[in-house]
């Protein structure tokens, strides 16, 4: 099939969470011809309830989502399908798109929306209870944890800083480091002051039920009261896609983008958790309203 053959968008949108969801309505209501692909994995999808949001408070993600599709989907000029993006390629100011059921299109801006994966620890049943009580952000989950014995899951001299601000929530909290401390002296110290435990204690489980924890467990055989257990995990790109395009990354592993939410590639634009790092479902709809009304301004400016 050649390129004039194939079906012609103004946009992809890569990933149909709320980032993508947010930018294709803003596309929707400038009249766009827009595609969005979604693989059908949102990275919340074990999380019970989003919090934090005006109107959705409580809600759980999956309804937002489908609250939120039902609405995009209103426009005539937007469609969505659930596949796999498996290539972009430029040439001619114009993107090619190829994916894993073997659809090709082509689009005159490209939007990635696909978020990020949690690089998980080994340790039995986190993964479980990730984004239930095993959680990374108090503005998420802290309400529903306040004042009830939490750990935080980090070494190193970042551990001051996140423990005075999960002090906020409850003051029943203890560092875990997961082995021998890495906490610099002075920071040691403000944590004594503060009254925040400190356990370097290797950790090999977390007793739950349904993802909701009752214990963390050692490698010693002894046990420890907790019922919620911050971590900020390491991370990685769900897709290799952008740096097959030569976008460039934020010394964190974010995609760099500007305040249009565009990358260092022309027409290449990012939103939600892959370039950003404040993780939440209010973040990522906000930077997906702005890259839809950037994108379509930068497609006015080109005449289109």
């Amino acid at each position: 099939m050649n390129r004039k053959e194939k079906e012609l968008y103004d946009v992809v949108i890569i990933g149909g969470s709320y980032a993508g969801l947010s930018a294709g309505m803003a596309l929707g209501r400038a009249i766009r011809k827009v595609l969005i692909i979604d693989g059908g994995v949102p990275c919340n999808r074990q999380t019970p309830h989003s919090h934090n949001y005006l109107t959705q408070d409580g809600r759980a993600p999956s309804e937002i989502t489908a609250a939120a599709k039902a609405d995009v989907l209103k426009y005539p000029t937007i469609e969505l399908i659930q596949d796999l993006v498996v290539g972009v390629d430029a040439a001619d100011h114009i993107f090619e798109v190829a994916t894993a059921e073997g659809l090709l299109v082509d689009a005159r801006k490209i939007l990635f929306a696909t978020g990020i994966k949690d690089i998980m620890p080994d340790i039995s049943g986190f993964e479980a209870c990730w984004g239930i009580s095993a959680i990374h952000c108090p503005y998420c989950h802290g309400y529903e944890y306040r004042e009830q014995p939490t750990g935080i899951l980090i070494n190193g001299d970042h551990a001051f800083e996140f423990a005075r601000l999960i002090s906020n929530w409850t003051d029943r909290l203890t560092v875990y480091t997961n082995g021998a401390s890495a906490i610099g002296a002075e920071h040691l110290n403000e944590l004594e002051q503060r009254n925040i435990k400190l356990v370097e204690k290797a950790i090999v489980g977390l007793v739950h039920k349904d993802g909701y924890i009752s214990a963390v467990s050692f490698a010693d055989g002894t046990e420890e009261k907790i019922t919620a257990l911050y971590a900020r995990l390491p991370f990685i790109q769900h897709t290799t896609l952008l740096q097959d395009l030569g976008v460039v990354f934020s010394d964190t592993g974010h995609v760099s983008v500007n305040d249009f939410q565009k990358t260092s590639v022309p027409g290449v634009f990012a939103a939600g958790d892959n370039s950003i790092p404040m993780r939440s479902v209010s973040a990522a709809v906000a930077a997906g309203t702005k890259a839809g009304a950037m994108i379509n301004h930068e497609l006015i400016s080109e005449g289109y």
